[in-house]
């Protein structure tokens, strides 16, 4: 159980831009919120995010990471209760995580690690293949939190998710790896067209009363925007460390503070919130309104209630 007698700090590893929303830009502000100290590190830094017809900047690789992390060390700064990770380009920087995780963990034995294994989506590796051996046979098993999607589970287990039967499958084979909790942040079944689900799975011992398995079935918004995963995981973060003995109330939080960001930015989107376009134009009107919506972050209308898992039923 955490000890919230500590001031929670989080050393957040992910990308960065220059203008809009994903990565580090979508993670920092509302941990800060939250009354996380957050120390970032860039893993990349783009002048816009990829999903834009251009983009400039420069890739940090897994030397540079810690000859940063080792001056850290130097002047005694690595104390923190969580390490957050999401997307990561080479082996390098992966195996880097690893040896950074080893490193935090000798200074705190109890660090959160929070592991967004950012893959791929829809049958589609979004990294070299060579990544994803790392991740199974490195990462998983350092990772207190892990927080896939759909296909991101199924590479990571060889579980094929085509019910919610298999999805409590591969959640129990990944705490077979010693991960914590799971939360698969979003699962499509054939038989469910205007909605995804949610999973979640927890070894934390729960509050009298409440599931260690619960789900979440979650509209689907015709809207397009980057950057949800990585505020979620953020989200998830922040409301598991706040209720670390009632995943159901915590998952339900930050479904409410994500769907609300994302309502509140297809609002003034227009007609870019569900356009195939990819101009730059069109990119640019469907960033994440998190600055004019950081009240929905700490504070969200409840509109979706998180539910006991029940394989048998939709």
């Amino acid at each position: 159980m955490p000890d919230h007698t500590v001031s929670p700090r989080v050393l957040s590893i992910q990308s960065h831009v220059v203008h809009g929303y994903v990565g580090n830009k979508c993670a920092v502000f509302p941990l800060q919120l939250h009354g996380f100290d957050v120390d970032p590190i860039n893993s990349v830094q783009f002048s816009n995010h990829a999903g834009y017809p251009s983009h400039q900047g420069t890739v940090m690789n897994g030397e540079e990471l810690w000859n940063l992390v080792q001056g850290m060390q130097e002047s005694n700064l690595l104390e923190y209760t969580h390490l957050l990770t999401g997307y990561i380009g080479s082996v390098s920087f992966l195996e880097t995580i690893v040896r950074i995780v080893s490193l935090l963990r000798e200074r705190n034995p109890d660090l959160i690690y929070v592991c967004d294994p950012v893959m791929g989506d829809n049958d589609h590796l979004y990294i070299a293949k060579e990544l994803v051996p790392s991740y199974k046979n490195q990462i998983i098993s350092l990772a207190t939190v892990l927080t896939p999607n759909q296909y991101e589970a199924e590479l990571l287990t060889g579980i094929k998710i085509d019910s919610k039967k298999a999805a409590l499958q591969a959640c129990q084979a990944l705490h077979d790896r010693g991960v914590a909790t799971v939360v698969l942040t979003s699962v499509q079944l054939p038989h469910l067209k205007e909605e995804m689900l949610l999973i979640a799975s927890t070894q934390v011992l729960q509050q009298s009363g409440y599931s260690p398995s619960i789900q979440a079935n979650i509209p689907l918004l015709d809207a397009y925007f980057t950057g949800t995963g990585d505020l979620m995981t953020a989200l998830l973060l922040a409301n598991l460390y706040k209720d670390s003995t009632n995943m159901q109330h915590a998952v339900e939080q930050a479904i409410a503070s994500l769907q609300a960001v994302l309502q509140a930015s297809a609002d003034v989107s227009g007609p870019a919130a569900h356009s195939k376009e990819r101009s730059a134009e069109v990119c640019k009107a469907r960033e994440l309104r998190l600055i004019q919506n950081q009240h929905l972050v700490l504070s969200p209308p409840v509109k979706l209630k998180v539910k006991p898992l029940d394989i048998y039923a939709n």
